[in-house]
């Protein structure tokens, strides 16, 4: 208010502090008084609304949440959103069995030795996985000294450089250094290195006696990586299916469970070393159809995993025919062609066979092959590289597997580079070629007196029988269970090969798989145990196996 004074002409304002003071403490009164209200009558959220936008109470929490804090006497914790019911059902259902119980049982068993405690075993043993170099075989001298300068260019311009590594092996590491734009540091393309496509299918010419074309390889982080992004393009819905092995490499089922595809198994036959023959695959597609399930791919794993079988050549040109007649895209997995140890059956590519085939099988045909640098003599597995060729596929359809490549920006730069000395090792009269020569004769030679060795003394076990294995890096044994150890392994809650291999682990320190892990005919029992323990300590992984297999046995009876 403005009051005047005629007399004097002043206009005096009274003081407004004291008045704002008084509305402001008014205000205040109200708010704690509605608060307590409030709380009487269980927050009513029409008044709460109404006070959080009057702007009567000026905080910058809204006045439920200070309610909330003030008042609640509730003190369960909220769960996470995220619960086992709630994430995709479909990664809950896929398994993969060589990662699985066993080797987080293994795991611990290796913390409780770290820690002291006394086990039946002084170190774990993992034949569980294809890991050459985690069981102490050596890594190649040519790769491992490319790669070194390849990620450290700076020791090429040292003078020392010259007397610390071949000539060749300098040469190669510049080489590769002038095809990657900004060192291993930065992204490649998406479909990898130019350079390295090039070499791969200089490579696969050479190795088949046809032309490959760069365009059609796509360089990727190891194998799986191939396989899974071809079973996303495959895999639309839970009828489209894929035929695979039984046995096989969990890496199959697991991913087409993933993405919400059906599993049509075909069973090799273990009476015939693992063989495949077209009237099990007529059989399988056949029943497949019969549900419904639209059969779009078959697999083949060649030499096989886990069985350790080599197809012959007139077996894959069978398996072409069959594709081709049923439309079906091979897949065909090959990572092992280098882990060949009968002289009857060398590896062919599927590839080669293919491009042999007359021309009404060609026409139309899609194929797409897997290589990796985790296998062979190399065993680089932690470098992640591997390739798929594809032949046959519409380049529409390439397209899109450019794009899923390019979701992943690139493979890595180091797997890369090795799956390049991979394909392009030392040559005859280069300054390396002896010391690789030397190397991988004695990775493969040991593998296989290894691989004889291992089957040789299982087969002597009693209830135990096994191929030998013409080629990979693994044995599939079976083993016949007593029916007292069959019932202690449903009173455990446990397949009986499960079982088998939990007792073997914890009285051993052996870890294996159970063939249930990879499929196996109802009413029989395998576990599958790589035989990569180096050869001065794969008589003591033999023996006690054999030691525990014995007692298992004599308890079960």
């Amino acid at each position: 208010a403005v009051v005047s004074t005629q007399s004097t002409g002043i206009f005096v304002r009274p003081p407004l502090f004291p008045i704002f003071f008084f509305l402001l403490s008014f205000m205040n009164k109200t708010a704690t008084l509605l608060l307590s209200s409030l709380q009487k009558i269980h927050t009513s959220p029409r008044l709460i609304r109404g006070l959080n936008h009057s702007g009567l109470i000026n905080s910058k929490y809204p006045i439920n949440t200070i309610l909330a804090r003030k008042f609640s006497t509730n003190t369960t914790p909220m769960k996470p959103t995220l619960q086992i019911d709630t994430i995709n059902q479909h990664v809950r259902e896929s398994q993969y069995a060589v990662r699985g119980e066993l080797v987080l049982r293994a795991m611990a068993h290796e913390e409780a030795l770290k820690r002291g405690e006394k086990l039946p075993f002084k170190e774990l043993i993992y034949c569980n996985i294809g890991n050459p170099q985690q069981l102490k075989q050596k890594p190649i001298s040519f790769f491992r000294q490319v790669v070194s300068l390849c990620e450290n260019p700076a020791l090429l311009e040292l003078a020392e450089c010259q007397k610390l590594f071949p000539a060749d092996v300098i040469a190669r590491a510049q080489s590769l250094l002038t095809h990657i734009s900004g060192g291993t540091g930065a992204y490649s393309g998406s479909q990898g290195i130019p350079a390295v496509l090039q070499n791969v299918a200089n490579f696969i010419a050479e190795r088949d006696g046809h032309p490959a074309d760069p365009h059609d390889i796509f360089l990727t982080d190891g194998a799986s990586v191939a396989v899974q992004r071809i079973l996303r393009l495959l895999i639309r819905s839970e009828n489209d299916g894929i035929m695979i092995p039984v046995p096989q490499y969990p890496l199959y089922s697991a991913t087409i469970e993933l993405y919400g595809g059906s599993k049509v198994g075909y069973y090799l036959d273990e009476d015939k070393n693992w063989g495949l023959s077209i009237s099990e695959l007529s059989r399988s597609l056949k029943e497949a159809q019969g549900k419904g399930i639209n059969v779009r791919a078959l697999a083949v794993i060649n030499p096989g995993n886990p069985t350790g079988q080599v197809l012959d050549r007139k077996n894959m040109e069978e398996i072409v025919e069959f594709c081709h007649r049923h439309r079906l895209v091979l897949l065909a997995d090959e990572v092992y062609q280098e882990n060949v140890y009968t002289k009857d059956k060398p590896f062919t590519s599927f590839k080669k066979v293919l491009t042999e085939s007359k021309e009404s099988v060609r026409s139309g045909f899609e194929l797409a092959s897997f290589h990796s640098v985790s296998k062979g003599v190399s065993g680089e597995c932690g470098k992640r590289g591997g390739y798929m060729e594809l032949v046959g596929f519409d380049p529409l359809v390439k397209q899109e597997i450019y794009k899923l490549a390019s979701i992943g920006l690139c493979p890595n730069t180091i797997g890369q580079i090795v799956v390049d000395l991979m394909v392009r090792p030392p040559r005859a009269g280069e300054e390396s070629y002896k010391l690789y020569k030397q190397e991988t004769d004695e990775v493969y030679e040991s593998l296989k007196r290894r691989a004889h060795l291992l089957v040789g003394s299982l087969n002597e076990l009693e209830g135990v029988s096994c191929n030998d294995p013409e080629g990979a890096m693994y044995a599939f044994v079976k083993i016949t269970l007593p029916n007292k150890a069959i019932q202690a392994a449903k009173e455990a809650g446990k397949s009986p090969d499960t079982f088998y291999c939990i007792q073997m682990l914890d009285h051993t320190g052996v870890c294996v798989v159970p063939g249930s892990g990879f499929g196996q005919k109802e009413g029989t029992w395998h576990f599958r145990t790589t035989f990569l323990p180096p050869e001065n300590q794969i008589q003591s992984v033999i023996d006690s196996i054999s030691k525990f297999h014995n007692e298992f046995m004599a308890k079960y009876k």
